[in-house]
């Protein structure tokens, strides 16, 4: 696969959906995230003194203890400033006389971390690593006819274990599972179309059987693939011997004209796997699948379905702000159409697998995805406590159960996740080669060597060439499990890897703000496969892309701002995004709109001419959309636009037309004596007005002003209503400037799950029902409870005019 790698693929929506019918078929998993007690802290004599404590709340998960705070600067800036500590959780349930002779599984798709299980005091495992799904049997426990307790122990007294923010707890949603003695556990389908086209699909199902009994069962095994419209594209089956253990039995047929899944259209399938004895359904897996194949190319790039493809792409964590990282999936869709109409196509998921939906979010709307198990292996890298690159960093971290678990996490992040179409590679690591974090070579004494800690080679730091081996060990690993994706890493220390061999071990190779490797690299390693796997918003770090064909893509770090790797108190997050924590939009997003985005856009800003632009490669513009300047300022407007021509108007005068391909980094910009009023910015193509953008002189904050994505909701689930909370002036716009504090006040069948604004220094409490506006804005999260009725939430903010919007829940 060295010199080029074709990959036919497919794709898995996993069978855990997010409400489940009152009907539930056999085998299919229920949500179990209700009636949950919880307790912050430790408890004497563990598992036999959980009967005894009598501090619980209830909670319902996900649930994310840490972001409850306090912020405080007695933790660690790498982490957001929020606290770790140890957590239990217990939830008790009524045992079923019908789960006789069956498997009953409870299912956590997330813990952070250092998870431990018991059910009614046995102890069923325990799993360190806090973003990687697991399940455990009860059924050898289970009370059948009485009260069963599963108890949680969450230990993440070693806060500061991780560069970014992870959030404490049982912060994803966990699944109760039944099946039968003869079923198909939920990883055990793998669908896959090794040779694809337009014409006609080879569709290959292999399905592993699990017989829990002591004798041979006799059993038909069923699968059905059904097209959007609820179809039956194929229908095949076989009558199969399961001895006792675990059978694979496999499944091939041609698929005549399939409908092939990309990023315009994400074409998707649903398969249906089921286990028939003696003529009754026992077991059953569905699954959403899709067809399409990709390869990279050493000359020529990434082909998606045989079609060229830039990826676009952007890195993002698990967070979102005041949510922590029990975020519901409603936040994610929002955020996710936010980055799609940028023009992203391709997501690289930081530096951890992530939430399950999140890949079912991605194959639905058509996003490409990296997923990427580690950001260390066996030795502990920098985590910073008092802010970034500053004092004595900590040094906990995974590497502490890398040896034991390595092999078993990546197995199990390829299982989960194996068929989605959106995923296009297998990601071992990110900057596991850190130069000097922790590993060292000869070679940083010479040449061009970025992000060294320290001056060149540190003989005291291990030998870069203990990655090798490592690398092949985790390669192997997921090859085991699927050998039609690529395995890749994203590489910081290029210069030093290439010394001993690392990069030879991947199928294609991440380069980290290293650009200007590209060309001499592509000579010197001519079957080496290259893309950026992390790079700065410079334009000329998309140049490297797009002018050069055996360059495939771009992941801009990132995507959204996120908490943790945060600098010196006060600053608690990082500011790096496209959007900000409440999901808005930066001058910075407009300005990759404008490189990435097909569809007529255009967007203006103003700053003050005197004003320099910072050229980090983190480093946004600062051109801000407000018009509210001193009388007789000069001040320079910045236009961010894919359109042929544009045209600027103050109070309907023009102030001329200018070519983007003709402006400088294709930013069309004057220098415009203030007047109060309305500019405006018109895009031309071909001579065609296609779209205008206005900022205006805005008055006095006068009134609170909102939008809401959805106000009408079901009972039977908890639904999220994302409200964008505005301060106005009287004639409704928007005052940029403005800071005042606003309160939510709720009645009826909903709660508060948090207010974000944006802010990356603030410490305001994430439980309260009040916060400052940032840019004269933030964002609402209002949850349903799932009991019907009319919801009445009123937006107020001192003496400014209040606003009030009405939820249905029906």
């Amino acid at each position: 696969m060295k010199n080029k790698i074709y990959l036919f693929l497919f794709a898995l929506i996993p069978a855990f959906a997010p409400c489940v019918s009152k009907a539930q078929t056999a085998g299919e998993p229920s949500v179990f995230n209700s009636d949950w007690s919880f307790h912050k802290g430790d408890i004497a004599n563990g598992i036999t003194g959980v009967k005894a404590e009598t501090q619980w709340k209830t909670i319902d998960l996900p649930h994310d203890w840490s972001i409850e705070g306090p912020f405080s600067d007695e933790w660690a800036s790498a982490t957001g400033y929020l606290p770790g500590g140890i957590g239990w959780y217990t939830k008790s349930f009524a045992g079923n006389s019908s789960w006789l002779g069956k498997q009953v599984y409870v299912y956590f798709d997330g813990v952070y971390k250092n998870s431990e299980v018991w059910l009614n005091g046995h102890l069923l495992g325990k799993r360190p690593n806090g973003f990687i799904s697991f399940q455990y049997e009860l059924s050898p426990y289970l009370n059948l006819k009485g009260k069963n307790t599963i108890a949680v122990k969450v230990d993440h007294s070693e806060f500061a274990d991780s560069r970014w923010y992870t959030g404490s707890g049982i912060y994803r949603n966990v699944y109760l599972i039944v099946k039968g003695p003869v079923h198909i556990g939920p990883w055990d389908v793998a669908f896959s179309t090794p040779e694809t086209s337009a014409q006609k699909a080879l569709v290959k199902v292999k399905v592993t059987v699990t017989n829990s009994t002591k004798t041979v069962a006799n059993v038909t095994a069923k699968v059905n693939l059904f097209d959007a419209d609820a179809k039956v594209a194929l229908s095949l089956q076989k009558q199969i011997r399961v001895k006792p253990g675990k059978q694979d039995v496999e499944f091939e047929q041609d698929l005549k004209s399939p409908k092939l899944w990309d990023t315009e259209n994400a074409n998707l399938y649903k398969l249906q796997v089921s286990i028939n004895r003696n003529g009754k359904l026992t077991d059953q897996v569905t699954q959403t699948v899709g067809i399409r194949s990709i390869r990279f190319d050493k000359d020529k790039g990434f082909f998606l379905n045989d079609k060229s493809t830039k990826l676009k792409g952007v890195c993002i964590h698990d967070d979102a702000g005041a949510l922590g990282v029990a975020v519901p999936e409603e936040v994610w869709v929002r955020r996710l159409n936010i980055l799609k109409e940028a023009g992203v196509n391709s997501l690289r998921l930081s530096h951890n697998p992530h939430a399950d939906y999140l890949y079912n979010l991605c194959d639905k709307m058509g996003f490409l995805v990296m997923d990427e198990a580690f950001d260390e292996w066996e030795i502990g890298k920098n985590k910073w406590v008092a802010g970034w690159n500053v004092g004595t960093p900590s040094k906990n971290g995974y590497h502490e159960y890398f040896k034991e678990w390595a092999d078993s996490d990546v197995k199990d992040m390829v299982l989960r996740a194996r068929n989605h179409p959106s995923i296009i590679m297998w990601s071992i690591g990110n900057e596991i080669d850190y130069p000097n974090d922790p590993y060292t070579n000869e070679v940083l004494n010479t040449g061009r060597n970025p992000q060294i800690y320290g001056k060149g080679f540190l003989p005291d730091h291990p030998p870069a060439s203990g990655l090798t081996p490592i690398a092949r060990q985790l390669v192997k690993a997921v090859k085991a499990i699927d050998t039609t994706r690529p395995v890749t890493a994203a590489l910081a220390g290029v210069v030093m890897s290439n010394e001993v061999g690392y990069p030879e071990e991947l199928d294609v190779v991440g380069y980290n703000y290293q650009e200007y490797r590209y060309p001499d690299d592509h000579k010197k390693y001519p079957n080496r496969i290259i893309y950026g796997s992390e790079n700065g918003m410079a334009q000329q770090a998309w140049t490297a892309v797009d002018s050069n064909e055996y360059i495939s893509a771009q992941y801009l770090w990132t995507g959204i701002d996120y908490l943790g790797e945060a600098g010196k108190w006060p600053q608690r997050s990082n500011g790096a995004g496209l959007i900000d924590l409440a999901g808005f939009k930066k001058p910075e997003y407009f300005y990759r709109q404008s490189l990435w985005a097909s569809k007529p856009m255009i967007y203006i800003g103003a700053r003050e001419i005197t004003k320099a632009e910072d050229k980090g490669i983190w480093s946004h513009r600062t051109a801000e959309p407000v018009w509210n300047w001193q009388a007789g300022s000069k001040v320079k407007v910045d236009c961010f636009t894919n359109c042929q021509e544009t045209e600027l108007f103050l109070n309907g005068k023009s102030l001329g037309r200018q070519s983007r391909a003709d402006a400088k980094n294709h930013v069309p910009t004057w220098e415009v004596d203030y007047q109060p009023g309305e500019l405006v910015a018109k895009g031309y193509n071909d001579g065609n007005e296609v779209c205008a953008y206005p900022i205006k002189t805005t008055g006095d904050a006068y009134q609170v002003s909102t939008i809401v994505d959805n106000d009408v909701f079901d009972s039977k689930a908890k639904g999220v209503s994302q409200v964008e909370v505005y301060i106005t002036d009287k004639d409704g716009n928007w005052v940029f400037n403005a800071a005042d504090e606003v309160s939510v006040a709720i009645t009826g069948p909903a709660k508060l799950l948090g207010l974000e604004s944006g802010s990356n220094n603030s410490h305001e409490s994430y439980q309260a029902n009040q916060r400052k506006a940032l840019h004269g804005r933030l964002i609402a999260y209002i949850q349903t409870i799932g009991k019907p009725g009319t919801v009445q939430v009123q937006f107020s903010a001192g003496t400014l005019k209040s606003s009030t919007l009405t939820l249905t829940v029906k």
